[in-house]
């Protein structure tokens, strides 16, 4: 039985005193609950070793958003790995459509920082995901593919096991639209399908996948109970602790 994910990505919000405000209501809503499901937060770069030490001793975990595949060098304005495990990250989103789009990372760099992140011992979030455009085409699988054999090139099968994939159609991101629960579930059974293939079934029966875009409390739930979908990737409903606290408890 997969366990469920739920991760939040804060995206470029909140300073530091607004991260450790959101992170004292997240923690005390949670305070003496009990969740079947993990919980991720990933909150900007410049909160991440605050937010380490205030989640210690909580079921939360902590992520970044991003990083660069070198181990070190004159590359300004980069984090490494190393720099993220050392602010207390355990996770690491990556191939995220706003890094895709807006700052043009290719399939070989996301694989490249999958591979890099890998091998310092973080945990890739990989995302996932076809644009309007695309999937009015009838394109969607034909995307996810490409997308699934890039990111993943060279990762192995023991690797594979540290790897979450995020399912996020760039049509339904921030856009306050979002994949119907069959639409959500038919890709997501694809992605299962890829890995079975690709990999092993034992593998793609252990993948968990998550789905991602405006996810809220009131669609959680039943995104949530499809066979495939394993946890949600949240995006503005994250930065509400009662919001995520629902999805949470949905979960």
């Amino acid at each position: 039985m997969r366990k469920k994910v739920i991760a939040g990505n804060w995206k470029m919000y909140y300073d530091l005193q607004e991260s450790q405000n959101l992170i004292s209501k997240l923690t005390s809503g949670l305070s003496g609950k009990t969740f079947k499901c993990d919980i991720i937060i990933c909150p900007p770069f410049t909160a991440l070793s605050e937010a380490s030490s205030l989640i210690k001793g909580t079921p939360v975990k902590l992520g970044a958003q991003n990083m660069y595949f070198q181990e070190s060098g004159a590359y300004t304005g980069e984090v490494s790995a190393k720099m993220l495990i050392s602010a207390g990250c355990e996770y690491v989103i990556l191939g995220h459509s706003e890094r895709r789009t807006i700052f043009k990372e290719s399939d070989g760099l996301i694989n490249e920082k999958i591979k890099a992140a890998l091998k310092a011992g973080l945990k890739p979030i990989f995302c996932i995901g076809e644009t309007l455009e695309e999937r009015e085409k009838g394109k969607e699988k034909d995307i996810l593919k490409t997308q699934l054999s890039g990111g993943l090139n060279e990762v192995s099968l023991d690797e594979l096991k540290n790897i979450i994939i995020a399912y996020e159609p760039v049509w339904a991101i921030g856009t306050g639209r979002t994949a119907t629960p069959g639409q959500a579930e038919e890709m997501h059974d694809y992605i299962r399908s890829y890995i079975e293939d690709d990999f092993t079934p034992e593998a793609a029966e252990n993948l968990i996948i998550q789905y991602g875009g405006s996810v809220k409390p009131d669609n959680a739930r039943e995104l949530l109970s499809q066979k495939n979908i394993d946890g949600a990737l949240v995006g503005g409903a994250c930065l509400k602790a009662d919001s995520f606290i629902s999805i949470i408890e949905s979960a």
